[in-house]
C-alpha cells in the first residue's frame, strides 16, 4: 500500500492508448476532470452491493473520441501524481475484463491464484479501503464497455479514494440513470474539426485552405474518428479534398473504400466497422429484430431530424414487419416471403421501443419534446447502413420512407416546423435514392414537397424544385411519360406563381402541344392543361382571351364528359371568373348564380366546390355594385364554413377575410380593420407568419387601417410588410410589387405626395421589367403615378399622363373594360383641375352614358360619374344643367339606397349650394 509522503512511482496496469495525432483539447476534458474530482458515485441497477464508484461515464456514438478523452485523463493524473494506480481495462467482453483485473491482482497483490476470476476478485478486494492501511488513490478505466451485464460482480468497490471511469456507447438506465454521473461526448465543433484536420494534414506534410477543411469537416459530420481516417487516406493516396468529398457523396462509393490501408492512431476499426457491433446488439434488444430495419429506414432520411410520426406511420410499420430480422423467440422472421395477412403487425409502441433500443446504443438521439426533428442519426452512420443494403433493399426502403413521409404529411400544414422537416426529409431521401423514387413512376412525395414549398409562400423555391424535378423525370422516365408531363405543368404553375405569368402561359402552350401529340386532344390530362393555359393567359393580362378559351373548353367538356361532370362545372366557374375579370361583373354574378344551382343539385350544399361557388358569387355581386349584399352573403357563408370545415380551415379564414373586405366596401372601414386584426392573429397561429394568406391579411389590415383614417399607420405597416415580402417572396414577385404600390399610395395619403410620385416612378420601371408594358398591373402603376404626380402639384402633367394611359388601356383592354372607364374618369378629373372645366364636363357626360349602358342606372360607378358630371357642369357655368343633373341623381339614389344613406346628405348639400348660387 502507498502511504503518505514520498513513495514509489504510480503504477499502470494495462496499456493506455496513445494520444491521437493532432489531439484536440475539448471542453469535455475539463468537464470530465471536474466530474471525477467531485467524487460522485452511482448505484448500478441489478447489483445488491449498493453504491458503485462509477464516478464518470463517457457516453456517445462510436467514433466521437470517448477513449481518447479517458486516455488523456488517465495520462494526466499519472503525470501529476494525483493517483497511485491506474488500471486500463478493455471492456468489450467479459473474459477480457477478467483477464485484465486478474493481471492487476497478480502484479499488485502478489496473488498466486491460477484461476483468473479468483485473481480478479482478489484484486477488487485489495482495492477496498482498510483501516490499517494507508489510503490508496486509484483509477480504473473500463474502456468501451459493450454489455453492462459483463460487469456483474466485477465492479470496483466503493472507496473515497477510488474512481471508476467507463467509456461506453450504452445509455442504459443501469449506467446513466438519474443521480449517476454521465458525460455525453459529442462531435467536434466546426473549429475543432478544422484545427484537427489542419494539424493532422500538416503532420502528413499536406496543407489545405480553411474553407476546404471546413467543407470536408462538414461532409464528415465533424466525427473525430472519420476525420482522422480521412486525413490518413488523403496522405496515403495523395487525393484532393474535393475528390474525397465527391467520392463520399457518391452513393456508389462505400465508406470502407475511403478508409486508409493502415488505420492511424492504432485504431482497430474503420468508421463503418465501428458501428456494426452496436447495430447487432441493438437488434437483440426488445422488441427483437426491429432496430436494424428501423435504422435502415432512418438512414434514408434527414440526419438533422426525422419526425417521430414518420417512423411510427402505417407504411413504416408495414416495412418493419416485413423486414424484421428476428421474431421475439429469436427465430428467423422469413417475413418477406409471407403475405401481408401472415406477417405479424408492428405497433407504434414497438417502434418507439425500437427507437429506445437504438438510443441506448448511441446510434441515434431522440428528443420527443421537439417532435418535428425528434430522431437524429449521424450522416456517416446513415452512409454505413445504406452501404449494407442490396439494390432490392434500397428500392424497398426508399419507397417505404417516401410512403411514410406522405402518410405523415398533413393536408393542411398548420405546423410550419413539421412541414419544413418533412420537406427536408424528402430532400435527403431524394439525394440518396433519386433513381429508386422514379421507378416505376415518380413517387408523389416528390411533388408533395414542391407544392408544400409553394403553399408555405416559398414560390421561387417551389419553381426551382419543379424545374429540377422536370429534369429528373425527363432523365429517368423520358419526355413523353405522364409524370414528366405532369411535372412540366407544375413547373409552369409555380413559374406563374413566382411572378412570370407570361412565361407560365407560354410553358402551358408548349406543354399542350406536346400532350396533344402524345395523349390526344381529349385525354383527361390534356383538358386540364387547356384550362391552366387559359388561366395563365388571363393572369398575364389577357382576361378576354382567357374567357374565350374557357368558353371553347366548356363546349368540348360538355360533349366529352357531360354537363354535370366536375371538370365541366369547374370550367364554368373559371369562365365566369374571367368574364368578370374582363369587365362584365354583372355577367359573372349571373353565371355563378346559375352554377350554384347546379353545384347544389349535383354535389350537395356542403360540398367544398359548392361553398367555393357561393364565395365567388358573393364576390362578384360586390364587384357588380352590391357591396352590402356581398357582406351579407359572406356572413352566411362563414357560418356554414365553420360548421363544415371548422374555424381553422384555410377556406374558413379566407371567408373571414372576404367578409371583412366587403364590410369595408359597404362603408364600414373601421368594421373591416378590426376583424382583420383578429384574423391576422389567427392566421399566424394556424398558417405561420410567412404563409401567403398571412401576408395578404397583413396587407388588407394595413389598407383598412388607412381607410379608417390612419394613413400614417397604414404606411408604416406596409413598410414592415415590404421587408417581410422581399425576404419570403423576393423583390420581383407580383405580391411584393403590389406591396410597394400600396406603400407608395399610403405615404402619399399620409402627406408625402412627392415621395409617392417618386416611389411610383421607381415601381413603374420594375413593373415594365418584370411584367411588361401592357400588363394590367403595369397600367395600374401608370394610373397611380399620374394621380400622385397631380397631387404633388403637376396637374397638367397628370392630365397628359392619363391621356396617354387611356390610349393604351383602350388598345389593351378595350373601351368598356372597368379599368378603361376608371382611366377616363381620372382623365376627366385632372383635365378639369388643369383648367379645362368644359372638357371635364363633356368627358363625364360620355363616361356617364357608358356606365349607364354597361352597369345600369343604380351601379355605384354610375352614381359617381353622374355626380362628377353635375359638378363639372356647375364649374363650367351651366348651373341649370348642374341643378337638373343633381336633382335627377338625388331622386335615383334615394330610390335605390333609401333616405338615410350618407351619400345623400352630400348631394342635398351640393344641390342647395347650386340653387343658392344660380
Amino acid at each position: 500500500m502507498l502511504r503518505d509522503g514520498p513513495g514509489p512511482e504510480p503504477r499502470l496496469v494495462g496499456p493506455i492508448p496513445p494520444a491521437a495525432l493532432a489531439f484536440q483539447h475539448r471542453a469535455e476534458a475539463d468537464q470530465l476532470r471536474a466530474m471525477l474530482e467531485d467524487g460522485g458515485t452511482a448505484v448500478l441497477e441489478g447489483r445488491s452491493a449498493g453504491r458503485i464508484p462509477v464516478a464518470g461515464a463517457l457516453v456517445g456514438l462510436g467514433g466521437v473520441g470517448k477513449s481518447q478523452l479517458a486516455a488523456d485523463y488517465a495520462r494526466t493524473v499519472l503525470a501529476d501524481g494525483t493517483v497511485d494506480l491506474v488500471v486500463w481495462v478493455t471492456a468489450t467482453e467479459r473474459p477480457a475484463i477478467i483477464d485484465r483485473l486478474a493481471q492487476a491482482g497478480r502484479e499488485l497483490c502478489a496473488s498466486g491464484l491460477a484461476d483468473p476470476e479468483q485473481a480478479a476478485r482478489a484484486f477488487l478486494a485489495w482495492l477496498a479501503p482498510k483501516r490499517s492501511a494507508a489510503p490508496l488513490r486509484w483509477l480504473v478505466v473500463l474502456d468501451d464497455l459493450t454489455l453492462p451485464g459483463d460487469m456483474n460482480d466485477l465492479w470496483p468497490p466503493a472507496s473515497p479514494q477510488g474512481r471508476t471511469l467507463v467509456t461506453t456507447r450504452r445509455q442504459d438506465a443501469a449506467l446513466t440513470g438519474p443521480g449517476r454521473n454521465r458525460l455525453q461526448v459529442g462531435l467536434f465543433t466546426p473549429g475543432q474539426a478544422i484545427a484537427y484536420l489542419s494539424e493532422a494534414l500538416a503532420a502528413y506534410e499536406r496543407t489545405a485552405h480553411d474553407e476546404d477543411l471546413a467543407a470536408l469537416a462538414a461532409a464528415l459530420g465533424h466525427l473525430p474518428l472519420a476525420l482522422s481516417q480521412a486525413a490518413a487516406y488523403l496522405a496515403d493516396t495523395g487525393s484532393t479534398i474535393s475528390a474525397y468529398r465527391q467520392a463520399l457523396a457518391d452513393r456508389a462509393t462505400a465508406l470502407h473504400d475511403l478508409a486508409p490501408d493502415l488505420l492511424p492512431d492504432q485504431q482497430s476499426h474503420t468508421v463503418a466497422a465501428a458501428w456494426a457491433l452496436s447495430i447487432d446488439h441493438a437488434d437483440t434488444l426488445k422488441p427483437e429484430g426491429l432496430a436494424r430495419p428501423l435504422l435502415q429506414l432512418a438512414a434514408c432520411l434527414d440526419p438533422y431530424g426525422i419526425p417521430a410520426t414518420v417512423l411510427t406511420s402505417g407504411p413504416a410499420r408495414t416495412y418493419l414487419a416485413h423486414h424484421r430480422t428476428s421474431r421475439p423467440d429469436n427465430q428467423p422472421a422469413e417475413s418477406r416471403t409471407k403475405s401481408a395477412a401472415e406477417v405479424e403487425p408492428v405497433s407504434a409502441a414497438e417502434v418507439e421501443r425500437a427507437i429506445s433500443a437504438l438510443r441506448r446504443l448511441s446510434l441515434l438521439t431522440y428528443t420527443p419534446d421537439t417532435p418535428a426533428t425528434a430522431v437524429r442519426v449521424h450522416q456517416l452512420l446513415q452512409h454505413a447502413v445504406r452501404d449494407t443494403l442490396t439494390p432490392d433493399q434500397r428500392y424497398e426502403t426508399a419507397h417505404a420512407a417516401a410512403d411514410s413521409l406522405i402518410d405523415a404529411w398533413p393536408d393542411i400544414e398548420r405546423d410550419t416546423q413539421l412541414a419544413q422537416a418533412l420537406r427536408a426529409n424528402t430532400t435527403a431521401l431524394t439525394a440518396q435514392t433519386e433513381a429508386e423514387l422514379h421507378r416505376p413512376n415518380a413517387h408523389r412525395v416528390l411533388h408533395r414537397s414542391g407544392h408544400s414549398l409553394g403553399e408555405a409562400g416559398q414560390v421561387t423555391a417551389a419553381r426551382d424544385h419543379f424545374q429540377y424535378l422536370t429534369k429528373t423525370t425527363h432523365r429517368h422516365l423520358g419526355p413523353d411519360h405522364p409524370d414528366t408531363l405532369t411535372t412540366r405543368g407544375n413547373l409552369a404553375t409555380w413559374q406563374g406563381q413566382a411572378g412570370d405569368a407570361a412565361g407560365a402561359a407560354k410553358a402551358y402552350a408548349d406543354l399542350l402541344t406536346h400532350m396533344i401529340r402524345v395523349l390526344g386532344p381529349d385525354h383527361p390530362a390534356t383538358l386540364p392543361t387547356r384550362s391552366n393555359l387559359a388561366s395563365w393567359r388571363g393572369e398575364a393580362g389577357d382576361a378576354a382571351g382567357a374567357a374565350e378559351a374557357y368558353a371553347d373548353l366548356l363546349t368540348d367538356l360538355i360533349q366529352a364528359l357531360g354537363p354535370d361532370h366536375p371538370a365541366t362545372l369547374t370550367t364554368r366557374s373559371n369562365l365566369a371568373t374571367w368574364q368578370g375579370q374582363a369587365g362584365d361583373a354583372t355577367g359573372a354574378a349571373e353565371a355563378f348564380t346559375d352554377l350554384l344551382t347546379d353545384r347544389i343539385r349535383v354535389l350537395g350544399p356542403d360540398h367544398p366546390d359548392t361553398l367555393i361557388t357561393r364565395s365567388n358569387l358573393a364576390s362578384w355581386r360586390g364587384e357588380a355594385g352590391d357591396a352590402a349584399g356581398a357582406a351579407e352573403a359572406f356572413t352566411d357563408l362563414l357560418t356554414d364554413r365553420i360548421r363544415v370545415l371548422g374555424p381553422d380551415h384555410p377556406d374558413t379564414l379566407i371567408t373571414r377575410s372576404n367578409l371583412a373586405t366587403w364590410q369595408g366596401q359597404a362603408g364600414d372601414a373601421t368594421g373591416a380593420a378590426e376583424p382583420y386584426a383578429g384574423l391576422l392573429t389567427h392566421m399566424i397561429r394556424v398558417l405561420g407568419p410567412d404563409h401567403p394568406d398571412t401576408l395578404t391579411t397583413r396587407s388588407n389590415l394595413a389598407t383598412w387601417q388607412g381607410q379608417a383614417g390612419d394613413a400614417t399607420g397604414a404606411a408604416e405597416t406596409y413598410a414592415d410588410l415590404l421587408t417581410h415580402m422581399i425576404r419570403v417572396l423576393g423583390p420581383n414577385h407580383p405580391a411584393t410589387l403590389t406591396t410597394r404600390s400600396n406603400l407608395a399610395s399610403w405615404r402619399g395619403e399620409a402627406g408625402d405626395a412627392t415621395g409617392a410620385a417618386e416611389a411610383f416612378t421607381d415601381l413603374l420601371t420594375d413593373r415594365i421589367r418584370v411584367l411588361g408594358p401592357d400588363h394590367p398591373d403595369t397600367l395600374t402603376t401608370r394610373n397611380n403615378l399620374a394621380t400622385w404626380q397631380g397631387r404633388a402639384g403637376d396637374v397638367s402633367g397628370a392630365a397628359e399622363a392619363y391621356a396617354d394611359l387611356l390610349t393604351d388601356r383602350i388598345r389593351v383592354l378595350g373601351p368598356d373594360h372597368p379599368d378603361t372607364l376608371t382611366t377616363r374618369n381620372n382623365l376627366a378629373t385632372w383635365q378639369g383641375r388643369a383648367g379645362d372645366v368644359s372638357g371635364a364636363a363633356e368627358a363625364y357626360a360620355q363616361l356617364l352614358a357608358a356606365q349607364q349602358r354597361l352597369n345600369g342606372e343604380d351601379h355605384p360607378d354610375t352614381f359617381a360619374a353622374w355626380g362628377s358630371y353635375a359638378y363639372w357642369r356647375g364649374q363650367a357655368g351651366d348651373t341649370a344643367e348642374a341643378i337638373a343633373a343633381t336633382t335627377q341623381l338625388l331622386e335615383r339614389m334615394t330610390e335605390a339606397l333609401g333616405d338615410d344613406h350618407p351619400h345623400l346628405q352630400v348631394l342635398r348639400h351640393n344641390l342647395a349650394y347650386l340653387r343658392d348660387h344660380s
